[in-house]
């Protein structure tokens, strides 16, 4: 039986984007909604913030030190540090309601990141829409008329590239060339039921499994590369976000989670909502590659 350890008090409002950082043996995340990037030292159990006055939504190791980012400012870097982020191009600046929400690092160190409409109800939302950000900075628009654009990760080949679509309960893969880094042939690997929540955040291990938070699911779910189920690990939480490996071995998944689309009565019955989960398992992940510019 495996046991989900509550880890890390941090009440997140918006928490997603969990990456672990290798070299520091540190856990990274962010606060979408409250504008902050976290680190865990599982060295020492220290928890460090950093804010900013954008909303930082998923990070990506860099390969010159510090991060990549996407943002609701579009694609940036920043060195890990104190200093402000620095922020390289902003390719839906003409949308004010949307954001970027998830993206991935590529094999070759192309920093991939998609859109989502976050702007009031009353109005008809726009599309999300997939980015690549090059080694040279430069942006290619590689997907659009998605809904929320969420967790991506990569087939153990790098033949295959996996994108949840979350509004349409959706998984796809996607051929992929490394090489190239372009992707072709959309189909549908895992279509979720209402009653199972949405897919959000994911993760690829080593044995090619894909590891799905559900956001009002209650739980993460193990697929295998066919899409089947493999298993599905109940959580104390209704809003999962997102799923990462680390810890020395690469076994520990880490899960972020969040409170905003609770009412306050059900905060109330859910405490931990918003807090950081820990999953020791009996396989491994995969270290996140780098970005290359």
């Amino acid at each position: 039986m495996e046991t989900v350890e509550h880890l890390l008090n941090t009440q997140n409002k918006l928490g997603e984007g969990p990456i672990w950082n290798p070299e520091e043996q540190a856990l990274y995340w962010v606060d979408i909604h409250q504008k902050m990037v976290q680190r865990y030292d599982s060295n020492n159990g220290v928890v460090d913030k950093f804010s900013f006055d954008m909303a930082i939504t998923v990070l990506g190791l860099r390969s010159q030190g510090g991060f990549v980012f996407a943002s609701n400012r579009g694609f940036g870097l920043w060195d890990g540090l104190t200093s402000q982020p620095y922020l390289l191009a902003h390719p839906e600046a003409d949308k004010p309601h949307n954001r970027f929400n998830d993206g991935a690092t590529d094999s070759s160190g192309r920093f991939w990141a998609g859109t989502m409409y976050e702007g009031p109800e009353t109005d008809k939302p726009t599309e999300g829409r997939l980015y690549r950000l090059n080694p040279d900075h430069s942006v290619d628009l590689m997907e659009t008329g998605l809904t929320i654009c969420n967790g991506m990760d990569w087939s153990l080949d790098h033949k295959t590239m996996y994108l949840t679509d979350t509004l349409k309960r959706a998984i796809y893969a996607y051929d992929f060339d490394p090489f190239r880094g372009e992707i072709a042939n959309r189909r549908v690997l895992v279509q979720s039921e209402e009653t199972d929540g949405y897919p959000d955040g994911l993760t690829v291990d080593s044995n090619g499994f894909l590891w799905v938070a559900f956001w009002g699911g209650w739980k993460v779910c193990r697929f295998d590369p066919q899409g089947k189920l493999e298993r599905s690990i109940q959580l104390p939480v209704e809003y999962p976000t997102s799923v990462a490996f680390g810890g020395k071995d690469l076994n520990e998944l880490y899960i972020t989670s969040a409170w905003t689309a609770l009412t306050d009565k059900q905060h109330r019955q859910q405490p931990w909502a918003g807090d950081v989960f820990r999953l020791v398992t009996n396989v491994k992940g995969r270290a996140p590659w780098k970005f290359a510019g």
